[in-house]
């Protein structure tokens, strides 16, 4: 039975919760959730790469099983970053790995970018590394998916601020049925996740929907800089994804000698739609790094 050991670590605003998955003797893989505003969730396929290396998966602070503060002044970029360095230092990670996925992936390339040591290879899930592309993708996803009159439906709500309406919320779930997950009817541990999720950190750091974008991440854009990772990169997504294969590979396209990979019949969450194939290219990856 696979050894699991939880806690919390103080960080800067309050305590954040942790679980460590397996006791395999491979370098440790550190898991960034998604978000903002996100959390782990208890059935991440990832989990079972436990039995060759601990697998962590910490709730941010805001997030999950973590504290949740009401200071609005924690919310930002360079915090979470600080944030994920006292989690490293405080569970002894001299060496990891790192998986991000989505808000994940900006947390991820923000900390790469400061050219931390230790770091053996980092899994860019369902990227997000410019702001302004996502949502342009998203936008061309609303041409092709909704009829003129439900994209008019939804500048409207948000020019109006009045995207807690039942037509634009509708609106909103038909697009996620697409392009965030594809098993209908969504898993019950899906729902539960997003039930936990913090809206509060999500409004103020992205927005009201996916595909607008008026957060504090507006500007956010690393693509000039992705050429200063040069440890071993998977950029992953799925066929329908949220991160367009197109984009996902142009973003890999900038890192020396990456990978990337694309799950078919998967959107924006393979590790839910297709979890033993998700797990198994994680596994692939950090097998062919330097354990």
């Amino acid at each position: 039975m696979m050894q699991v050991q939880e806690g919390f670590i103080p960080v800067t605003g309050g305590n954040v919760w942790y679980r460590k998955s397996g006791d395999g003797s491979g370098v440790p893989l550190l898991v960034l959730h998604g978000g903002p505003g996100g959390s782990s969730s208890d059935y991440d396929p990832i989990r079972t790469l436990g039995d060759e290396r601990p697998v962590i998966h910490y709730d941010q602070l805001g997030c999950g099983k973590s504290d949740r503060p009401t200071d609005r002044s924690l919310w930002t970029v360079e915090r979470y970053v600080e944030e994920l360095e006292q989690v490293r230092a405080a569970l002894g990670l001299e060496e990891l790995h790192i998986l991000g996925h989505s808000w994940g992936t900006m947390l991820a390339a923000a900390y790469l970018l400061k050219k931390p040591t230790g770091v053996k290879s980092v899994i860019f899930s369902g990227p997000c590394l410019s702001a302004k592309i996502w949502e342009r993708d998203q936008r061309e996803y609303m041409k092709q998916d909704f009829p003129i009159e439900t994209q008019e439906l939804i500048e409207r709500c948000e020019r109006e601020k009045a995207t807690d309406s039942v037509e634009y919320q509708q609106a909103m779930i038909q697009f996620y049925e697409r392009h965030v997950c594809r098993l209908l009817p969504w898993p019950q541990e899906l729902l539960d996740g997003m039930k936990k999720n913090n809206h509060e950190i999500y409004s103020m750091m992205w927005g009201a929907s996916e595909f607008t974008v008026t957060g504090t991440l507006k500007e956010f854009d690393v693509t000039d800089r992705l050429n200063e990772i040069v440890i071993p990169s998977l950029f992953t997504c799925g066929r329908f994804d949220e991160a367009t294969p197109e984009t996902t590979q142009y973003y890999a396209s900038f890192v020396p000698g990456s990978k990337f990979y694309v799950f078919e019949n998967c959107s924006h969450m393979p590790g839910v739609e297709d979890p033993q194939a998700y797990a198994n290219k994680m596994r692939e990856f950090l097998h062919h790094q330097s354990r």
